[in-house]
């Protein structure tokens, strides 16, 4: 790594996660769903970061530029790059889609920054999800002057994400703060009581 740069993360420290990258949905499906009328499927599985950014980026235009068919998302994420999260959040709100958000096993760091993308009522979990917010990591070596950059645009990307999560979920920006402050675990009724999700579902007939 260059001096100087800072690598920015949100992520579930764990040295056991692997860090490999699965999006399984091919061009032709999306486009035999996107032609019938029917909804589209995404998976966001393991850590985020720019690969996974760019095969979701490229699959969500392509389902915009197909039609208007309303997709689902699953995400099982224990976080990642903030870019890679930022990308991907971006993503989901600039193509104007009805989307419903489905999360599983973990929705933790930058996979929340994912995870809010939807609509409130449309954040669904399964009933076995965990959800975790705290704020992001750094990395930074290099010059006295560069480690003081970086740091000053770490606490600005945490006052970013904090912002984010405040609206929304809609609890006030302190009280995010102080969560975030440390590793904030929620199991799925807390989930639902902070505003991150909107429901659990057992069952694909629960959100159809």
């Amino acid at each position: 790594m260059p001096a100087g740069i800072a690598v920015i993360q949100h992520v579930l420290p764990d040295e056991h996660y692997d860090k490999g990258v699965s999006i399984n949905v091919s061009f032709t499906k999306i486009a035999i769903l996107a032609g019938t009328g029917l909804s589209g499927l995404v998976y966001i599985i393991n850590s985020a970061v720019q690969n996974l950014a760019k095969d979701v980026l490229m699959q969500l235009l392509y389902m915009k530029a197909m039609g208007n068919a309303p997709i689902t998302i699953f995400i099982n994420s224990q976080g990642g790059h903030v870019e890679a999260g930022d990308t991907i959040h971006d993503i989901i709100q600039y193509i104007d889609l009805p989307i419903n958000m489905v999360g599983t096993r973990w929705v933790a760091s930058a996979g929340i920054t994912i995870y809010l993308a939807a609509e409130k009522e449309k954040r669904f979990c399964l009933p076995n999800t965990r959800f975790m917010i705290h704020q992001p990591l750094g990395g930074i070596n290099g010059r006295a002057t560069d480690i003081a950059i970086e740091a000053e645009e770490i606490v600005k990307t945490r006052k970013r994400i904090e912002a984010l999560i405040s609206a929304a979920t809609g609890q006030p920006l302190e009280k995010v703060s102080k969560d975030a402050d440390q590793n904030c675990w929620m199991d799925t009724k807390e989930a639902i009581d902070y505003g991150i999700a909107s429901r659990v579902v057992a069952t694909a007939a629960e959100i159809e």
